[in-house]
């Protein structure tokens, strides 16, 4: 009798066990797909920065202050670039917030990167949130390509725009629908070196 329960168990077992990767894997691929498409914008979260918000007194101009990318999330922008070239996905433009993870992380990634306010860490700045938001629904529903919009920000600035929460070096690939109002097409877990 247990001989023909383990028969039983034993492909359910290895079928949910083979399943978790494979669904990533078939997850991240629509998510490739979605990404190839002019119009297409990848919200990045910045790589592996260990801590949350800043250290008190910080500048936005010296990079020594703020909190930066670890060796881990620099290997991790650097493996996210390759990523997309494998990928073959086509970025027509980089843009990042002007804290110094998010420029490390478009600059290791992709080379080159355009500083953009808007992309700037809501983290205790709450009050501009609104404004800043608006202005990324306007970015987002007006790019129409050739190739991807690349926006590196941080994940307070991500869930402000679409509700989620990204894991460090996540990438949502995002829509604006005809209300303005932001649409996940997929989602692409965090490239890994």
């Amino acid at each position: 009798m247990p001989h023909r329960l383990l028969l039983f168990a034993l492909p359910v077992l290895l079928s949910g066990l083979l399943s978790g990767p494979a669904l990533a894997e078939t997850a991240d691929r629509a998510g490739w797909d979605a990404l190839r498409r002019d119009g297409a914008v990848a919200l990045i979260r910045h790589a592996r920065a260990p801590g949350i918000g800043d250290p008190p007194g910080f500048l936005l101009t010296d990079c020594a202050t703020q909190r930066r990318l670890s060796p881990d999330g620099e290997a991790q922008a650097r493996a996210l670039g390759r990523r997309l070239r494998e990928e073959g996905i086509a970025v027509g433009r980089v843009l990042s917030s002007r804290w110094c993870r998010c420029l490390d992380t478009a600059r290791l990634a992709f080379g080159t990167v355009e500083p953009f306010p808007a992309l700037d860490s809501l983290f205790g700045d709450q009050a501009s949130a609104p404004e800043r938001t608006a202005a990324l629904r306007d970015l987002v529903g007006g790019w129409k390509g050739p190739g991807a919009l690349v926006l590196v920000t941080h994940q307070v600035n991500i869930t402000a725009l679409t509700g989620l929460v990204p894991s460090e070096g996540e990438i949502l690939v995002v829509r604006a629908g005809a209300d303005q109002k932001i649409a996940l097409a997929a989602r692409i877990a965090a490239v890994h070196p």
